[in-house]
């Protein structure tokens, strides 16, 4: 009983959210979008000719949002937008797709590939695991997959490149921030409008590879 009044709470949260409204509006795939557009802003990140990973990208609203920022004049993509998810995605016009696991050595081959030996500018990911509700599990995997990505950026960025991956609060988090600063110049949290008060997620910023 309670966990139908749980989904029935949640539910109407969701229909009442002002984040999922102007998701539908702008045509968003999902609210995750206003967090990275306001990641993006606050940090000043992306610009025309960036190349741009999004890990873990499926539904596909952070791919959206990087597709806006590198569109020029006569809706011509200045840049790249290569997204990966191990789920399948809704085609989204000028975002190379590739579906895979992330964690297995031919998929992150065949990404290299399709980067065809350039650098990145941004590698983002919005990617979590699924969760058991088992703390020290779920610590360890998160932890897991922040490394994955974290590992990714310091092989393929430029030096002047960022990274941003979402983290939660508690046991593990303080570890996955000293991995960053041991990589990256600055290392900023970040806890966007769009995210849930009661969501302990936080977004990790990092900008300049240390040499």
């Amino acid at each position: 009983m309670a966990k139908k009044k749980f989904s029935k709470e949640w539910v109407q949260q969701h229909i009442n959210d002002p984040y999922v409204k102007m998701a539908q509006q702008k045509g968003y795939r999902a609210r995750a979008a206003f967090k990275l557009i306001e990641i993006l802003d606050t940090e000043k990140l992306m610009r025309k000719g960036d190349i741009v990973v999004d890990l873990g990208a499926a539904p596909g609203s952070w791919s959206q949002v990087a597709r806006e920022r590198l569109v020029a004049a006569g809706g011509v993509i200045d840049g790249r937008v290569i997204a990966l998810d191990l789920l399948p995605m809704e085609p989204i016009a000028g975002v190379e797709f590739l579906q895979g696991d992330f964690r297995e050595d031919t998929v992150l081959h065949q990404l290299e590939t399709m980067l065809e030996g350039k650098q990145v500018d941004l590698v983002i990911s919005d990617m979590a695991p699924n969760l058991s509700g088992v703390g020290a599990a779920d610590s360890a995997r998160i932890q897991h997959v922040c490394d994955l990505a974290l590992e990714f950026a310091v092989n393929h960025l430029k030096p002047d490149g960022a990274l941003i991956v979402k983290a939660f609060h508690g046991s593990g988090f303080s570890q996955i921030v000293e991995s960053f600063k041991r990589h990256f110049v600055r290392v900023v949290e970040r806890k966007p409008k769009a995210s849930r008060g009661k969501s302990s997620e936080t977004f990790l910023v990092g900008q300049r590879l240390k040499s």
